[in-house]
C-alpha cells in the first residue's frame, strides 16, 4: 500500500520542514513516518511536535500518557499509532497486559481506568459527554485541570490518528492492528 500524502525524505527536504525534522532526529534518534508525513505541511508539523510538549509538560505521567494514546488509538482505529504506542508504551514500563487493558479502556487501578474510559467516551462522541460522565470522572478523584488535559490528548492524538488515516501512513513500528488483542 502506497501513502496518500507523501512521506518526505528528510535528506532532501529543505526550509522549515527540514529544520523541524532535525529537532525530531535529536529527540528521538529518528524521524517516524508520521512525522515525514506532517512535514508536507510545516504548521501542521509545528502544532504537533507543539501538542505533544504540552501534553508531555502536564498532570499526567508518561506511562499514563501512553495508557491515554492507546485507548483513543484503539477507538479511533488507527493501527500507525497503536503500533508506535505500544513501543513507546513498553519504553514507559507498560506491560503486554497493560497495553492490551489500555486499548480496552482498562487499567490497574479504579482512577486510571475512568479516566481512560473517559478519553474513549469524548473520542467515541466527538466531545459529547453525559453530566454522569462528568460525575463520575470527578468521583474517581480528577479536578477540572486533569479533564481538560484529557482533552487535550483526545485533541493531540486523534490529529495525528486522522492523519494516519488519511495519508495511510506506513507503519514503521512492529505491527498492530486495532480490534486485535
Amino acid at each position: 500500500m502506497s501513502t496518500r500524502i507523501k512521506t518526505l525524505n528528510p535528506e532532501t527536504t529543505s526550509g522549515p520542514s527540514k529544520e523541524l525534522f532535525d529537532s525530531v532526529q535529536k529527540k528521538l534518534g529518528f524521524i517516524p513516518n508520521l512525522i515525514k508525513v506532517l512535514g508536507n505541511s510545516p504548521a501542521t508539523l509545528q502544532t504537533y511536535l507543539s501538542l505533544s510538549d504540552l501534553t508531555a509538560s502536564g498532570n499526567f505521567s508518561n506511562k499514563y500518557r501512553e495508557q491515554l494514546a492507546l485507548a483513543i488509538a484503539e477507538e479511533n482505529k488507527c493501527n500507525y499509532c497503536l503500533s508506535a504506542h505500544t513501543a513507546i508504551g513498553k519504553m514507559n514500563g507498560l506491560t503486554e497486559e497493560q497495553i492490551k487493558q489500555s486499548r480496552r479502556g482498562l487499567a490497574d487501578d479504579a482512577k486510571a481506568q475512568t479516566g481512560l474510559e473517559f478519553a474513549k467516551i469524548i473520542t467515541a462522541n466527538r466531545g459529547q459527554v453525559s453530566d454522569d460522565d462528568i460525575k463520575t470522572i470527578k468521583a474517581a478523584g480528577y479536578n477540572d485541570s486533569d479533564i481538560l488535559e484529557i482533552v487535550l490528548h483526545v485533541v493531540s492524538n486523534t490529529l495525528t490518528n486522522y492523519v494516519n488515516h488519511i495519508a495511510q501512513t506506513e507503519v514503521d513500528f512492529p505491527n498492530v492492528e486495532a480490534g486485535t488483542f
